[in-house]
Order: C-alpha cells, then structure tokens, then sequence
C-alpha cells in the first residue's frame, strides 16, 4: 500500500517545514522597482572574466542575472575575456607564451589559438549558459560586422636607473581604434543579448588580441551606456589598508595612481574606466566577480559591491 500523504490521517503531525518569508521578498522587489526604472531602456556592458568565469555555480548565477537584467527593460551587454583558457591550450599545443607589462605577447600562432578560445568555445559556452536560464543571447567578436577596428598596441617601460623609455614589442595585441555601432544597435532592437569575445581587425587585416577589460571599455563608450561594470576577482578599488574605497572621481583616481595607492594590474583598469567616462558612460564600477549576484547587488539595490567611478 502506498505510503503516500493521501494515505495519512487529517490530524497526523507533518515534519515542520521552513517556508520563505514572502513579506521579506515582496520588499526586496520594491526596493528594487526605482532602481530597474533608473535603468530602463538604457545599456548596460559587463565584462565578465577572472576565476568566475572557471567555476559553474558563478556562472550559473552570472546567466541568470543577465537574464533578469533583460526581462527588467535593460539593454545587457556582456564582453569576456579568457586568459586562463587560452594559456591551458597554449600548453596543450605546446606554444610556448609570454607576458610583457601585463600583457601576453601574441605572435601569429598565438593570435590563432587566441581567437580559437575566446571567439569559439569560451563565447558559446556563456552563450549556452544564458539560454539555459531562458535568455536568448548571441555570441560575436569584434571581427563580425566590423564592430571593433583595432590597431597595434603601443606600450614604453621607463628603465628606473637611465630614466629611458623603450618600446615594448607585445606582437598581435591591439587596441580599439574604432568601434561601429551597427550591429550592436541590430542586435539589441531585436531584444537579443550580445555576448562579445574581444577579438578584433586592424586596417591591415590582421587579427589583433584585445584585452578585455580595454574592449568592454570602448565598447561602453561607443554605445554611451549607463553603467559598465568590470567583474575582478578583488572586492574593488582598495586603499592602502585593504579596505574597499566606495565610490571615486577621476580626479581621486589619478591622485590614487600618482601616489601609489593604486598599482599594478589594477592601474589598466582604471586607465579604461577614465576612458569610458570621458566617452560618455555615466558611471563605471569595479566589483568582485565572485560573489553571488553580484550584478543584481550592484545595479538592483541600495547597497553596491564594489567601486563606483565618476566623472566627479
């Protein structure tokens, strides 16, 4: 005989279950309701990258917010970059690969393998991962439609004894010289979701190498969004004791440069923030890619997760 709850006396005792506070979720929603309005209709680039991007629960969690994002009325769109999977397939190939100022020197092997990660398997697998949570999403790279012209990265070091500059020769990196609107602006008036791998074509028809967060950037500018947001693996912007700095101009972000509170890696970062600003995006925020929705926290309520930058 079935054991089934059908089965059981009216009066027997049921195991006590934890039901959600639904009062606490419906204010969670009105909370969120200006900000969604602040948003509506506008254009909002996520450059989505680091060790989020490696584990599955981040990105699960990451397609659902972009989905949400775009059932909410905003334009989403996601740029991504891939490094550790194109140095795990450099190795598999036997390639050998460098590094120069942060950035990995690319000759024309390399450039192939890149352009075989980032715009095959790695945008394909965010493209799945958004449709999986419902989204409709299509996968580009700077090359499609001529979106993205670059040129060759230019970078000098400055030796601390002579004080000389000298050129460093990266290869095939670029950097964005101009960024075409067309198929972007198609692709969102058909409410689609563009995923986009930062792999781009100079004058010369040569394939270039685009650091990611440098693509998002131009990218946001070219489009005027809203807000770009530039998922790290750090909570953002830290002062000299660790701690997150909320919010900052450019202005405080130069200071922060000049006096060695900002160093390394991050330095590029804020390189493109300031460029995106001055293009016209309305504000720019570094946050760690590792906290859960941390998307939503950023653009749906009160309390932010990382560093808002402003023109001032």
């Amino acid at each position: 005989m079935s054991d089934s709850g059908a089965d059981k006396a009216p009066n027997a005792q049921q195991p006590d279950v934890q039901l959600p506070n639904v009062h606490v979720r419906a204010e969670v929603l009105v909370q969120a309701l200006p900000h969604m309005q602040r948003y509506d209709e506008e254009v909002v680039v996520i450059k989505y990258g680091g060790h989020a991007m490696g584990d599955r629960a981040a990105a699960e969690d990451f397609a659902e917010d972009i989905v949400l994002l775009e059932q909410s009325g905003l334009k989403p769109v996601v740029v991504h970059g891939g490094g550790p999977q194109i140095g795990r397939m450099l190795d598999r190939l036997g390639i050998k690969s460098e590094f120069r100022e942060g950035l990995r020197v690319t000759d024309e092997a390399t450039v192939e393998v890149v352009e075989m990660v980032l715009a095959g398997s790695i945008n394909k697998q965010i493209v799945g991962w958004i449709s999986a949570e419902g989204g409709k999403a299509i996968g580009l790279c700077g090359k499609d439609g001529n979106m993205v012209r670059a040129r060759r990265a230019a970078r000098t070091v400055t030796d601390p004894d002579s004080h000389i500059e000298r050129h460093v020769d990266l290869g095939l990196v670029g950097e964005p010289e101009h960024v075409d609107r067309t198929v972007l602006d198609a692709v969102l008036k058909a409410e689609l979701i563009p995923v986009l791998a930062p792999v781009a074509v100079g004058a010369d028809n040569q394939t270039y190498n685009v650091n990611a967060d440098t693509f998002a950037g131009a990218i946001a500018g070219a489009m005027r969004a809203k807000r770009l947001l530039l998922l790290t693996d750090v909570p953002g912007v830290l002062d000299k004791n660790k701690k997150l700095i909320p919010e900052l101009s450019i202005e405080d972000c130069r200071r922060l440069i000049a006096d060695g509170t900002i160093t390394a890696g991050m330095i590029p970062k804020i390189e493109t923030c300031i460029y995106a600003l001055e293009q016209g995006v309305e504000a720019v925020v570094i946050l760690d890619g590792k906290v859960p929705h941390a998307v939503l926290l950023e653009l749906f309520t009160d309390y932010g997760a990382g560093t808002l930058i402003r023109r001032s």
